[in-house]
């Protein structure tokens, strides 16, 4: 069970507890292994057509799985098969969020862990352990081998 304190995080598992400090300075971490932005189900996602050209629109299309999950996600692995070269949306970068969301660089790290925050709740639960590692390696800067 995962649990927010005014200190950090507190991780209750097989009878021990494991506090995770922060000084509330947190900064986005993309982390190995969760892949909740992968999920690339069109109805989970009806603003697609706000934010992406026609060209991307169509090439996040052919990038949706019979499941909802990206081709090149590779689901037991957990990685992405074309991550130095995947599409421009599927990269957290000032550049690109400003263009497609109106998000000023300012903004990013917190718009960018609350998106983070949803996807991983919607796809794994609140309290997984994709979660968890999230908002670990958010609150320390540790990105548990970040891709």
């Amino acid at each position: 069970m995962v649990e927010a304190t005014p200190f950090g995080l507190r991780l209750s598992a097989l009878g021990r507890t494991i506090v995770k400090f922060s000084n509330g300075m947190k900064t986005w971490q993309c982390i190995r292994g969760c892949g909740a932005c992968c999920y690339l189900d069109p109805s989970e996602r009806p603003d697609l057509e706000e934010y992406l050209s026609p060209e991307e629109l169509q090439q996040y299309f052919s990038m949706v799985g019979h499941d909802g999950w990206c081709v090149n996600y590779d689901r037991v692995g957990k990685t992405c098969r074309i991550y130095p070269d995947r599409p421009r949306f599927c990269r957290v970068e000032p550049e690109s969020f400003g263009e497609m969301f109106g998000i000023e660089p300012e903004e990013l790290n917190e718009f960018a862990i609350e998106c983070c925050r949803e996807h991983i709740s919607d796809i794994y639960g609140d309290n997984s352990w994709e979660m968890v590692r999230f908002e670990s390696a958010i609150a320390n800067g540790d990105a548990h081998g970040s891709e």
